[in-house]
C-alpha cells in the first residue's frame, strides 16, 4: 500500500459499531449491583421535579413521598443493625411500608421513584431499585431463597413498571414481597394497567392492590393526574432520515451502532432481554436504517424492553425507514399490551428528538 493511501486509511474514520455483533454475558453479581436508579435519573430529586400547576395531585405526591423518605431513616425495621447494649430499641415505623405511586404514563412516576431512592437516608448498598423485569430477571438468575436473602437487609426496594399483565410473574413477585415485608424492608411501587383496562381509566391503583393480595395493607397509593410530560408542549418527533444520512452520521459519530432494524429485531431473539442493558454498554447512539413495522407481538415486546434501556441511558437514536409512530400494528395498539407500546413509541420518540443535533447541517 503507498504511503498516500496508508494516511487516507489512518484518517478514514472508524467503522461504527453494531448491536447484532454483541451477544453480552451478565454475571448475577452485575444484576444485583446495578439495581439502582437508571442513568438517566442519577440527577433527579423531589427539587427537579417540576409540578403542573393545574395538577395539585403532582404537588401532594412530592410532598407524600419526601415524608416517607424522611421516615426510613434510622434503624431497620426488622430491628437489624447495630444498637449499644442497654439502648432502647427504636420505635417500629407506623403506617404503610410501602407507597404505590398510581399515573398514567408519561406524569413522572419514574423521576418520583428515582428521587424516593436518593432521598432515602442509607447508603446504596441497602437501597435496591429495578423494573419488574430486572426483578423477575434477578430471581431467575438467583433462585429464590438466594434473592429473599440478597434483598432482606435493604431499607427500601423501588419497583418501576410493575406488571399486572403477567400473572405468573404477578404472584412470583407478590411472594417475594411478602419475604421482604416480613424482614422490614420498604416498598415502593408504579405498575402498568391490566389488559382491556387503558380505554376505561388512566389509573390502576384498584387493579395493583388486587393483583398483590395479601400484601395491598401495606401499600398507600399516591395518585398523579397529568399528561404525558414528553409532549408537553414540546415539537414532533423529527421525521425519518435517509439511509444515506443515518450511515454517514453513524461513521461520523464516535461511540455509535449501525444496524438494519430487520435484522437487529432478529439479533433480540436472541439474547436474553436481562441483557438488553449490557447490549447498550458505551454506546454514544444508535443508528438504525430501514425501519418497519414489527412483525410479530413477541418481537414487539422485546423491542419495549431495548427503548426501555435505550430511554434510560438517555441514547439518541436515528433512524430511516417507517417513523416510530408506524412501529406497532392497529390491532397490537389495541390489544393487552398495548401500554407498553405506547410507551415504547412515546420513548423511542423523544430519543430521536435527541438524535437530531448529531446530524451534520
Amino acid at each position: 500500500m503507498s504511503t498516500r493511501a496508508l494516511t487516507e486509511a489512518a484518517s478514514a474514520p472508524a467503522a461504527p459499531l453494531s448491536l447484532c455483533s454483541r451477544e453480552p454475558h451478565v454475571p448475577a453479581d452485575r444484576l444485583v449491583a446495578e439495581m439502582v436508579p437508571p442513568p438517566r435519573f442519577d440527577s433527579v430529586r423531589f427539587d427537579t421535579y417540576l409540578p403542573d400547576p393545574n395538577q395539585p395531585s403532582q404537588t401532594e405526591a412530592v410532598k407524600a413521598l419526601s415524608t416517607f423518605a424522611e421516615g426510613l431513616g434510622g434503624a431497620h425495621a426488622s430491628g437489624a443493625g447495630k444498637r449499644r447494649w442497654f439502648a432502647r430499641k427504636p420505635a417500629a415505623p407506623t403506617g404503610p411500608r410501602g407507597v404505590y405511586l398510581d399515573g398514567g404514563y408519561g406524569v413522572g412516576k419514574t423521576h418520583l421513584l428515582a428521587s424516593l431512592w436518593h432521598a432515602t437516608p442509607a447508603e446504596p448498598a441497602l437501597k435496591a431499585f429495578g423494573t419488574f423485569v430486572e426483578l423477575t430477571n434477578l430471581v431467575g438468575a438467583l433462585g429464590f431463597q438466594q434473592t429473599v436473602k440478597t434483598l432482606s437487609g435493604h431499607r427500601l426496594l423501588c419497583i418501576d413498571e410493575f406488571e399486572l399483565d403477567d400473572p405468573g410473574d404477578t404472584v412470583l413477585v407478590s411472594s417475594l414481597l411478602g419475604k421482604l415485608v416480613e424482614s422490614g424492608v420498604a416498598l415502593a411501587a408504579t405498575s402498568n394497567t391490566l389488559p382491556g383496562k387503558l380505554g376505561e381509566g388512566r389509573f390502576a391503583a384498584a387493579d395493583f392492590l388486587r393483583e398483590i393480595q395479601g400484601l395491598s395493607a401495606h401499600f398507600r397509593p399516591l395518585r398523579i393526574d397529568g399528561e404525558d410530560y414528553r409532549h408537553r408542549g414540546l415539537p414532533e418527533a423529527p421525521a425519518p432520515y435517509s439511509d444515506q444520512v443515518v450511515t454517514e452520521t453513524a461513521y461520523a459519530t464516535p461511540g455509535a451502532s449501525l444496524d438494519d432494524f430487520p435484522h437487529l429485531l432478529e439479533h433480540l431473539a436472541k439474547v436474553h432481554p436481562s441483557r438488553y442493558g449490557a447490549l447498550t454498554d458505551d454506546l454514544a447512539a444508535v443508528c438504525l436504517t430501514d425501519v418497519q413495522p414489527v412483525p410479530d407481538q413477541s418481537t414487539a415486546l422485546r423491542l419495549v424492553v431495548l427503548a426501555d434501556r435505550l430511554y434510560d441511558r438517555e441514547i439518541p437514536v436515528l433512524a430511516s425507514g417507517l417513523p416510530f409512530d408506524r412501529l406497532f400494528s392497529d390491532e397490537m395498539l389495541n390489544g393487552g399490551y398495548r401500554k407498553k407500546y405506547f410507551r415504547a413509541i412515546s420513548r423511542l420518540t423523544a430519543l430521536a428528538r435527541d438524535a437530531k443535533g448529531l446530524v451534520a447541517q
